[in-house]
């Protein structure tokens, strides 16, 4: 038998019935035809082949966009539904918020609520209430803790749902992207609080798609696409392949066809080859426009996504023709690795050229001082400095 916190899924496959069919006439003789043939029935495939092997004690973040099979795998967790193949074990107590009611029950209070969600983890009464006024104290219910939950606003609900799965004690706690509904406060109260329970030996697993709390959270990622792990390992390479594919992606999708076309962009050091940290980075693009035009252009770089980490901009008069734009950043105030260059140009009612990723490159540079377990890095940004210690 495996100790308290493993999570060990093996070859999961899991798969749903496509939407039904509307009740027009057509759409109706249609589901009849499939009847018929029941082996043409539709079914999406939401896990395919996953295998998963975690460790008392592990932070494992999961991510991928929408759609990848990220709440699918972590209901199968919880044995809320069952996988079509493959097998799953989770030992010991499992907490579980995978939306924002998180197995609160809005006919109940939320002292009922309480106690109801630890009866059903096995924990006496007696073990519950010696929790019960953290456990309220935490979400800021005291108020409210004697009134009914569907009265409560989606903010309370989640603090009641996370405050209760966090301070009872599991094993194994799965949290689903929830923390996007409280406040600012309250985000990093429950990061503080997973950082509690993750120095006692719980083991966790965590969905969101923000991926600078994934990173301050967990040690571990684990990328989920289409259904398929794509990458398992420490969490800022599946990060880094993570964010790289979405840049690679948003080249695909994004039409960048307008009144304006970005001929060339490219992001070089002054003397030639990649940029480096703390020097100069020079910006060089090249803008055709079909008549003179006044607008904004907008530079940026991220880390693959459409957010940058950080952004220039500059009105300016595009003439009929070809423009060389020149952009230099004196000292770069980013760590080595790899980033990319998002370029958009702007008019008070219209996109002349849509934001877009325009260029990719490489940065010579020490690597990014990693942040202590819960504390959220947002930006990846390099600042030298000197330290100095004297003993009095």
């Amino acid at each position: 038998m495996s100790p308290d916190g493993t999570i060990v899924a093996t070859r999961v496959w899991k798969r749903f019935l496509a939407d039904r069919p509307s009740g027009q006439l057509r759409d109706q003789l249609g589901q009849i035809h499939r009847r018929l043939r029941p082996r043409c029935r539709d079914w999406t495939w939401a896990l395919r082949d996953v295998g998963l092997e975690i460790a008392p004690g592990e932070s494992v973040g999961l991510i991928g966009s929408n759609g990848s099979g990220k709440s699918t795998l972590l209901k199968i967790l919880t044995r809320v539904m069952n996988p079509y193949a493959g097998s799953v074990e989770v030992t010991g107590r499992v907490g579980a918020l995978i939306e924002v009611r998180g197995g609160i029950h809005p006919e109940l209070t939320g002292r009922e609520n309480i106690y109801l969600y630890g009866s059903l983890l096995g924990l006496s009464r007696a073990h519950i209430s010696s929790r019960f006024d953290r456990i309220v104290a935490f979400a800021e219910l005291e108020p409210a803790v004697d009134r009914q939950v569907k009265f409560f606003s989606s903010g309370m609900q989640m603090r009641l749902g996370f405050a209760v799965a966090a301070f009872l004690e599991s094993d194994v706690l799965l949290v689903d992207e929830v923390l996007a509904v409280g406040d600012a406060s309250f985000q990093q109260r429950c990061l503080d609080r997973m950082r509690h329970v993750l120095d006692q030996g719980t083991t966790l697993v965590f969905v969101s798609h923000d991926l600078a709390v994934v990173e301050g959270t967990c040690s571990r990622g684990v990328w989920l696409d289409d259904g398929v792990v794509r990458a398992d390992g420490p969490v800022r390479e599946v990060l880094a392949a993570y964010r790289g594919a979405i840049e690679e992606t948003a080249e695909r999708v994004v039409d960048v066809e307008g009144v304006l076309t970005l001929v060339q962009a490219a992001v070089t050091h002054p003397q030639g080859g990649p940029p480096r940290s703390g020097e100069q980075l020079d910006v060089r693009l090249l803008v055709d426009s079909p008549e003179s035009l006044n607008g904004k252009i907008c530079v940026g770089v991220s880390q693959g996504t459409a957010a940058p980490i950080f952004l220039l901009k500059r009105p300016s008069v595009l003439g009929e023709g070809r423009t060389e734009v020149r952009c230099s950043i004196s000292s770069l105030p980013l760590p080595g690795g790899r980033f990319y260059l998002w370029v958009g140009i702007f008019a008070n009612r219209r996109d002349l050229l849509a934001w877009h990723p325009a260029a990719q490159f490489d940065v010579v540079g020490p690597e990014l001082t990693p942040a202590p377990r819960g504390i959220v890095c947002l930006a990846p940004v390099h600042v030298g400095a000197r330290w100095d210690f004297d003993r009095p």
